[in-house]
């Protein structure tokens, strides 16, 4: 056995598909608005897993210029057939309005890293569609949504064939299940003559769960177990929260377990917290007498530490020919693990030094990094980002960030850039999307003592870092300081309390008073939020568009917890 802690993929990595094929198990996230898209991590013994690369190409255009927070790819899912890989996924382009505004594709790969072939539409009833391989037949499982007013977004489980080859409907839709309770993430799989449906209950946040529900027939009717299979709403004190959206998968030697979302929660005034955002975990499965899968461990709370069985030494064939090394977002990017580390300090991922730092882990929101705007040829050692909108935007920000994956962490950069304009921007950002986020630019501002007249051409001004807070109330300046650069800045996260800082003289310079980070999560203010907290650069400038910043010494180091 090898004991498994978890999360075991740590931060921003929601909605797990996992698959096993011969000694290799692969999990596919969600990505939402962010590149690069649908991440896959894998692993041999299920407790230690790599960055495996993503699915190229899955957005159609490789843009979501325009998406709202929190959009894009959903619940993406993973298949194997025998023969390739099949990916399954809806872009979401309306988020809290009745109408979803989804597209349903379907994109296939002989290898977890290869090419991924060109996403094709498939009917899109509802987001969270899987793909279900039974003896060569091709099935698409997936929520309804009823848009009509008085209507239900979470109208029903249904399913429908697939011709394999063209993709179209073979004959028509059928409903498998209501539930009064919400219900969403449908995943099928046949075990000892059932058909078993895997089903999110009660959304993807605090009252999240795991029902399951069986038929004898593929198409239903389907009878719901009469208790959960997993969920930690009925005990706020557990560790894990939010578990839920999973999937069932047989290890080589014939055992279960089970893939499903998570959140560790920060405890803050204003209630659970969870800035990490959505996490992937494993649970040990067993059967009961009656057929029905269990937690092994007992009950239906997820369980930090558990054992997993170790891979025999007789695997079984059929694994596709694939690289023992961690492959990358570009060619020769650094490898970079999702395992945290236990140590005084935490250890550094890679500095940004050359072309190859824009490779996982770094993202960037509704599009790859392009020359044009990230370059990492204009000074070697540097990446050079050109200000475009600004951090509002959901077309053209100018911004690149790695995933916070504990809740004690620290980044630093250095920066040179020259502004001449209030119009003008670049620095340091905690991010997690358009209206929540936190900032330390290097900017310009007028002498000191003179107000803002929007006049910076008339006469001299000085370089300035600004520090902003961006809410949904609105954005807010919290400190100013003189500043000349090259200036080193960075950020201090200490669980609910974020510290933004410079270097001057060698020496820590804090800025601003201590800022909440229980902000930065999918539980603060009013708007549906599903992602995690990043930490990036970014630039901007609203008049020209050419302004540039040059960074460096990109380090963020995350301590276990």
């Amino acid at each position: 056995m090898t004991l498994l802690r978890n999360p075991v993929i740590r931060g921003f990595a929601p909605d797990p598909s996992l698959v096993r094929v011969g000694d290799w198990y692969y999990v596919a996230t969600s990505s939402f608005e962010w590149f690069p898209t649908i991440p896959v991590h894998r692993s041999r013994d299920l407790a230690h897993w790599q960055y495996a690369g993503h699915v190229r190409g899955a957005v159609p255009g490789d843009s979501l210029a325009g998406v709202p927070d929190s959009g894009g790819v959903w619940a993406p899912s993973l298949s194997w057939d025998g023969e390739r890989f099949w990916m399954t996924y809806s872009i979401v382009r309306s988020v809290g309005t009745p109408y979803f505004d989804l597209d349903t594709y379907v994109t296939t790969a002989t290898e977890i890293d290869g090419k991924w072939s060109a996403p094709r539409r498939v009917v899109s009833h509802g987001f969270d569609p899987a793909l279900f391989h039974d003896e060569g037949r091709l099935w698409l499982v997936n929520l309804q949504s009823d848009h009509r007013p008085g209507g239900s977004r979470f109208a029903g489980i249904v399913l429908t064939e697939l011709d394999r080859d063209t993709l179209a409907p073979v004959g028509g839709t059928h409903l498998l299940l209501q539930h009064e309770r919400l219900v969403e993430g449908p995943k099928l799989l046949r075990h000892d003559g059932w058909y078993y449906l895997v089903l999110a209950e009660g959304g993807t946040g605090f009252e999240h769960g795991v029902l399951v529900a069986r038929s004898r027939r593929v198409t239903g009717p389907y009878e719901l177990d009469d208790r959960p299979l997993l969920t930690s709403r009925d005990d706020p004190s557990l560790p894990l929260q939010k578990a839920g959206h999973a999937e069932l998968v047989q290890t080589p030697g014939g055992d279960w377990v089970l893939s499903h979302l998570a959140a560790r929660p920060l405890q803050t005034p204003d209630g659970p917290r969870c800035p990490l955002g959505r996490e992937t975990a494993i649970q040990p499965v067993t059967w009961d007498a009656e057929g029905w899968p269990r937690l092994r461990h007992g009950g239906h709370h997820p369980a930090v530490e558990v054992d997993v069985p170790t891979q025999p030494d007789d695997l079984e064939p059929g694994a596709p020919a694939v690289s023992t090394q961690p492959v990358d977002l570009e060619p020769g990017a650094p490898a970079v693990s999702t395992q945290p580390v236990d140590l005084e300090p935490a250890v550094s991922t890679q500095p940004v030094a050359s072309e190859s730092a824009l490779g996982w882990p770094w993202s960037s929101p509704r599009g790859y990094p392009d020359p044009s705007w990230a370059d990492t040829t204009a000074r070697p050692g540097w990446i050079r980002l050109r200000g475009r909108h600004g951090p509002e935007s959901r077309w053209a920000h100018s911004l690149l960030a790695q995933r916070i994956t504990e809740h004690r962490a620290e980044a630093e950069v250095t920066l040179d850039a020259r502004p001449f304009s209030f119009t003008q921007g670049a620095g340091l950002v905690l991010w997690y999307n358009t209206e929540a986020y936190v900032a330390l630019d290097l900017t310009w501002a007028e002498p000191e003592g003179e107000g803002q007249h929007g006049q910076q051409w008339r006469g001299a001004g000085r370089t300035v870092l600004r520090l902003v807070e961006r809410d949904e109330e609105g954005t807010a300046q919290t400190a100013v300081a003189d500043a000349t650069t090259p200036v080193t800045l960075g950020v201090t996260v200490e669980e609910a309390e974020a510290r933004f800082w410079y270097v001057r003289d060698g020496n820590r310079i804090p800025i601003g008073s201590p800022l909440d980070f229980g902000k930065l999560s999918d539980d603060h203010g009013s708007r549906l939020r599903f992602t995690g907290v990043m930490v990036g650069i970014h630039a901007w400038d609203l008049v020209e568009a050419e302004f540039t910043a040059d960074f460096t010494g990109f380090r963020l180091d995350c301590a276990a917890d």
